[in-house]
């Protein structure tokens, strides 16, 4: 029997002074006590709302300043990549933007004011509804930072809504650390935003980014944080470790990566410390041999689009859904598909109202998601 989780054991885990077997043997067994041998993904189109942000990260190559590619989508480009996805399928719009950047740019209050709206946010609401007006697609916005009112605004049309944590420790704001100069990556705001989910009843995403320059102990830290924040507030409906990708043209293009062994240490830590119901997902475009992280306690790969590229990470490509569904049943589980709100938080206090009883249509016994009728895709 494995001793519950512990700061001081974890932390040991990471620093290999003690053999890792028994952890990943222990989170595999988690795994399977609370979520079996199905591994889920949510079928899905990116939508890029707009790619100018008020932030500067230094890993990022998704937002653009205006003039050298940031913009935001008109409406009927995001239809368009909308439709497109439901012709493949898709259950998911994942709407994924820059940080408020109204506060930074004039050009974006400017095409904001333009349209009669003063933030981002009201513009994801309206995109949003577009998406669940003229289409089968459930929206998941990944705006940022968000208040309690905002995800109000947002939940008559988004069953589900999401923002990294990233990491716990402010001491990756400091001068020379990648968050340095980035007021949404303030690890106490995105708590709030965390906590006002639970108020405001959203199933929520969160996770870690590891590799960017966090020690040993900010990881163990960043794990408990999120333990305690799905306890506190019972709105993380998913926890997502993922591993920094090296990109060109960034500030870190130099930075290692992590090594796969090592970071699937993180994933076995992160099933042990957040439990066995928890959905724990690693992006399985970030690493080659991917199957590894199934030894590790995973029972999710995220969003896998057959359609559009991942925005975030353009240099690495969605497998397959066929080798994705291969791969993992030669692993021995069932690929199946999800919706973008996980089937626990299928219910009339977790789903607005005017959403419930589309969400409710689009499931099948187990709260997944039902096949297409039109491609018979999953």
């Amino acid at each position: 029997m494995h001793p519950q989780p512990d700061p001081e054991l974890a932390l040991r885990y990471l620093e290999g002074a003690v053999s890792d077997g028994p952890l990943f043997e222990h989170a595999r067994a988690l795994r399977d006590e609370g979520r079996g041998r199905n591994v889920t993904y949510s079928r899905k189109v990116f939508i890029p709302l707009t790619t100018l942000c008020r932030d500067r990260c230094t890993y990022c190559t998704f937002a653009k300043p205006p003039g050298a590619g940031g913009m935001y989508l008109e409406p009927e480009e995001v239809l368009a990549i909308a439709r497109a996805g439901e012709e493949r399928g898709c259950t998911e719009a994942l709407f994924t933007l820059g940080d408020r950047p109204e506060e930074r740019w004039p050009q974006a209050a400017a095409f904001l004011g333009g349209r009669g709206l003063d933030s981002t946010i009201a513009y994801v609401a309206e995109m949003s509804e577009l998406v669940r007006e003229e289409t089968t697609l459930f929206p998941h916005a990944n705006p940022g930072l968000l208040t309690e009112g905002e995800m109000l605004l947002l939940r008559p049309s988004n069953p589900s809504m999401g923002m990294m944590l990233e990491n716990i420790s402010p001491r990756l704001m400091e001068p020379g650390m990648p968050h340095h100069g980035t007021r949404s990556k303030d690890p106490s705001a995105r708590v709030a935003t965390i906590e006002a989910a639970g108020r405001a009843r959203v199933p929520f995403t969160t996770g870690i980014l590891v590799g960017i320059g966090e020690s040993h102990d900010e990881i163990v830290d960043s794990l408990f944080a999120l333990r305690g924040l799905a306890g506190d507030t019972g709105a993380i409906q998913e926890v997502i470790i993922q591993n920094f990708r090296a990109k060109a043209d960034t500030p870190m293009r130099h930075s290692a990566e992590p090594v796969p062994p090592c970071f699937a240490r993180v994933v076995a830590l992160a099933r042990w410390i957040l439990g066995a119901e928890a959905n724990v997902q690693v992006p399985p475009n970030l690493t080659e041999q991917f199957e590894i992280y199934l030894d590790a306690g995973i029972n999710d790969w995220g969003g896998v689009s057959p359609l559009t590229i991942d925005w975030v990470n353009p240099e690495a490509p969605w497998p397959h859904l066929d080798e994705l569904s291969g791969r993992t049943e030669e692993a021995g589980f069932e690929l199946r598909p999800r919706l973008p709100v996980y089937p626990e938080y299928i219910e009339p206090d977790w789903i607005d109202p005017v959403l419930y009883a589309d969400v409710v249509a689009a499931a099948d016994g187990d709260g997944l998601a039902l096949v297409h009728e039109k491609t018979g895709a999953r």
